[in-house]
């Protein structure tokens, strides 16, 4: 199972945190401040005050052990600069760091962090997004070709099964999942009929995707 570190623990940082621990991994959460640390140790499983501008002190903590380091420090953009250089520096497989600007995010890019998040700005994205599209529930960027969309089913798809809706041979679009009331369907078939309320978990290129919206 693949281990995390989080360094930072802002509402960013912790939201990565838990939300990664309730889903089963192991994570060591990492801040300067005490009371942030304190703050989380329940929830995760290891929580460490440290500076994280310290090598020596990110060493023995064992950081480049760990698959994948998320620097989540966004007021300080000296210091998640310095952060991101040391990890890669020091062979940490992969470093996310969250950017608050596009400057700040293209700098980042080009020390070596292997993908750069910008949580506002995304965020952003969405609310707008759910603002204008009722379906749209939630989108993830897999990269700036693809994405992850969750919407709830179109009319004009209730009652068909997935084949006759023409969700990928017409739309291109592949249906990872259906979430129907506290019940989920993995993987459903061509012949899985579509019920009223339910969400589709869809994944595809995002100029099918936008089609979808348009529903």
């Amino acid at each position: 199972m693949r281990q995390f570190a989080v360094i930072g623990l802002g509402r960013f940082g912790q939201s990565v945190a838990i939300t990664l621990a309730k889903m089963g991994y192991e994570v060591l959460a990492i801040d300067v401040d005490e009371e942030k640390v304190n703050e989380i140790v329940e929830h995760v499983t290891h929580a460490v005050q440290i500076d994280a501008l310290d090598e020596n002190a990110l060493r023995a903590v064992g950081i480049r052990n760990f698959d994948v380091v998320i620097v989540a420090i966004g007021h300080d953009m000296q210091a998640s600069i310095l952060i991101t250089v040391m990890l890669k520096e020091m062979g940490v497989r992969e470093v996310v760091a969250k950017a608050r600007t596009e400057l700040h995010g293209r700098v980042l890019a080009k020390v070596g962090a292997d993908k750069v998040v910008f949580p506002e700005r995304d965020m952003g994205v969405r609310v707008a997004r759910a603002l204008v599209t009722k379906n749209i529930l939630d989108q993830i960027e897999l990269s700036p070709d693809y994405s992850i969309l969750e919407l709830v089913a179109p009319e004009e798809f209730v009652g068909k099964t997935l084949e006759e809706s023409g969700i990928r041979l017409k739309h291109g679009v592949t249906v990872l999942a259906i979430r129907r009331g506290a019940d989920i369907i993995i993987s459903p078939g061509g012949k899985q009929v579509i019920e009223p309320g339910d969400i589709l978990v869809t994944v595809g290129r995002n100029d099918r995707l936008k089609r979808l919206e348009r529903f």
